[in-house]
Order: structure tokens, then C-alpha cells, then sequence
């Protein structure tokens, strides 16, 4: 399931109004390639991809860049505002995005009129971990044609991965497949072609087509159990919001020692 589909099935009617408002209040575009935020600056906001990819980044002092996530439409990336002095890594539109820029004040607003948040934000953070452990095992255990296969698998179920015609957007290029896998661009393309050979697997157009999941899958030794998507519903189970936002975090004031997180975990000392 689609993570924007998941974040309507928990916001209740009045919560979607004042989170879809304050999207559309913050939207503005960016182009191909250029930098969201930046490794160093200040966190000012909390980001929301509303339309096309976003990547996260590292990039080393010679050039070289390992992108460490994807975000695609829907998703939320930037909440460690309350938590870090300054961004440890960058964010940039993989090809044209449109995204939403939630400042500091406007997010403890909508945290206070909106307490299913919490909860969306937490489960999120909780899953954007477990996407960061199985792409680090993949880097670590998996061969090239598995880690190009489970990409490929992770960025068809994230989007729903339910069509009769077996075909997903898929917006990265070959050299950011290959900043993503920690290969060089030349093995992506052997790979790329490898699976196209072995299970139909197709790259074209922004567009990937998987006529045999089962077969991509097996290959890349894909579960797609680490991306919880089936366990989003407990979140709305939960009878207590997880953080409390403070009015004078809002203003941007560092909570005092031993509160550093900036949004206190209810039942954090249990």
C-alpha cells in the first residue's frame, strides 16, 4: 500500500483538511537534481514529497555520492527538526518534485490540532530505520544482481505493487541505481540487462515492468516484511499520542537537558 494511501486511512476527516491545507499552503517545485536542503544548514521544516521522488544524500569531499533513501509521494523526511543543530546529509528531487515545507511553528500547530500525527510520524521514522538496516544489509551480503533486483522489488511494492500490468514510475537513472547499490554505473547496466534477460524485469522510460515478481523477487531474496506495511492500522489503535510538542519549541527555543529530543515520548520512562 502506497504510503500516502496509508496516511489517509489514519488521519480522521478533520485532521486530512488541516494537514492537506498546510501541504498546499507550502508547496512550491524544485527541479531535476537541485538540493532541498543541505548537508550543514540549520533544520528549519518538515518536508512532504507531494508529487515526483526525492533522495537523500551523502556526498563525500571528492564528489563521490551515496544515496541513502527515496522518498516517494506522500512520505515525510525531516523529522529530526526538533532533535539536531544541523542537517547531517542533504535532500534533492531525484527528476521534477513538488514538495511541501512545514515550518517549526506550523508543525507544533498542526501536531496540537492533529494527534494522529504523531502516530503517522512515529510509525514513518519507525520504517524509513528498517528501510536504512535492509539497504545497509544489501551493501554488506547481497551481489550486484541482488541488490539491483531488490530495488527494483522494494520501489514496486512501496508503490503498491498490485497492478494487472506488473509496471511502477521508477525515476532513478541508472547512475543513481548505482549510488544507491554502491556499484559503478557500468555494473548497474549489466545487471539491469541480466534481469531483463532472466525474468523480464524491464527499465525504460521512468517506467519499470515486472511481468514475474516472484521471479525478481527470489532473485533479489526479497521479503518485504521490513517495509510493515500491513501493520500501518495498529498505529490507529494506539489510545494516546506518542509526542508532545511543546508551544515554545515552535519558536525554534532548545528544550532543557534531558528533554533534547524536542518532542517528548509519552511513557518514555516505562
Amino acid at each position: 500500500m502506497p504510503f500516502r494511501e496509508i496516511l489517509n486511512r489514519l488521519l480522521g476527516p478533520g485532521e486530512r483538511v488541516l494537514w492537506e491545507a498546510s501541504l498546499a499552503r507550502n508547496a512550491r517545485d524544485v527541479r531535476r537534481g537541485a538540493d532541498i536542503l543541505r548537508e550543514g544548514e540549520r533544520p528549519q521544516a518538515l518536508y512532504v514529497v507531494l508529487a515526483g521522488w526525492a533522495q537523500k544524500y551523502r556526498q563525500l569531499h571528492d564528489g563521490r555520492r551515496q544515496i541513502v533513501g527515496i522518498y516517494l509521494p506522500g512520505q515525510i523526511c525531516g523529522l529530526d527538526l526538533f532533535t539536531i543543530a544541523r542537517h547531517d546529509h542533504s535532500l534533492a528531487a531525484v527528476r521534477h518534485v513538488s514538495i511541501a515545507e512545514v515550518g517549526r511553528a506550523e508543525l507544533c500547530d498542526l501536531l496540537q490540532h492533529c494527534p494522529n500525527l504523531s502516530q503517522i510520524f512515529c510509525w514513518s521514522e519507525l520504517v524509513a530505520g528498517a528501510i536504512q538496516r535492509e539497504w545497509m544489509a544489501s551493501i554488506g551480503q547481497r551481489n550486484a544482481i541482488e541488490r539491483v533486483a531488490h530495488l527494483m522489488c522494494e520501489m514496486f511494492v512501496r508503490q503498491g505493487g498490485e497492478r494487472a500490468d506488473g509496471v511502477c514510475d521508477f525515476l532513478l537513472t541508472q547512475r543513481q541505481i548505482a549510488e544507491a547499490t554502491g556499484l559503478t554505473q557500468v555494473h548497474v547496466n549489466r545487471m539491469v540487462q541480466e534481469l531483463r534477460r532472466r525474468c523480464g524485469a524491464e527499465l525504460g522510460q521512468q517506467r519499470l515492468r515486472v511481468p514475474d515478481f516472484s521471479a525478481l523477487a527470489s532473485i533479489a531474496c526479497f521479503d518485504a516484511n521490513y517495509l510493515h506495511l500491513g501493520e500501518a492500522d495498529r498505529i490507529a489503535d494506539l489510545a494516546y499520542p506518542l509526542f508532545d510538542a511543546r508551544p515554545e519549541w515552535a519558536a525554534g527555543k532548545r528544550p532543557p537537558v534531558g528533554r533534547e529530543d524536542g518532542l517528548r515520548l509519552v511513557g518514555a520512562s516505562l
